[in-house]
């Protein structure tokens, strides 16, 4: 059940990037022993002008700025989409215990598709993958929003 509570509230902040023009995309660290929210994003690459500013990046540093620590080895991390290569790398190096996602992403992705980068010999920590949560409501966001540009 706290998974998903915490994937609602990754989806109501894709739903919030949508009023600054930002792909729909959440994030929400949690503190696994307590269940705790440590830390709540949205994509921010346009408003920050900055294409490392996704969703799971934001999310990660202020978990880790919340904790004073670079490793968040007991935080789960809950996403409204695949994350991409880029920041299944950050989830590695934070070394995030779970990464509990939403919409697949074929064109994207870098856990399930792409780079699978948590099978690759060089990388040094692979999070427990769980996928497909409130799968639905996630894609939904993205098709609409991608839609409203064509």
């Amino acid at each position: 059940m706290d998974d998903i509570n915490h994937m609602a509230r990754a989806l109501a902040e894709a739903r919030a990037a949508t009023d600054y023009g930002e792909v729909p995309v959440g994030a929400v660290v949690v503190e696994a022993t307590t269940g705790r929210v440590l830390a709540v994003a949205a994509n921010r690459v346009e408003q920050d002008r900055d294409p490392t500013a996704h969703a799971e990046i934001l999310a990660i540093r202020a978990a880790a700025r919340e904790l004073r620590t670079p490793r968040l080895t007991e935080c789960d991390l809950y996403v409204t989409l695949e994350p991409c290569a880029m920041c299944a790398q950050a989830i590695a190096f934070a070394r995030i215990r779970r990464v509990i996602f939403g919409a697949y992403d074929p064109k994207g992705g870098g856990v399930e598709h792409g780079a699978r980068i948590f099978t690759q010999p060089t990388c040094h920590h692979a999070p427990e993958i769980i996928g497909g949560l409130e799968e639905g409501a996630s894609g939904a966001l993205l098709r609409e929003f991608f839609s409203g540009l064509r």
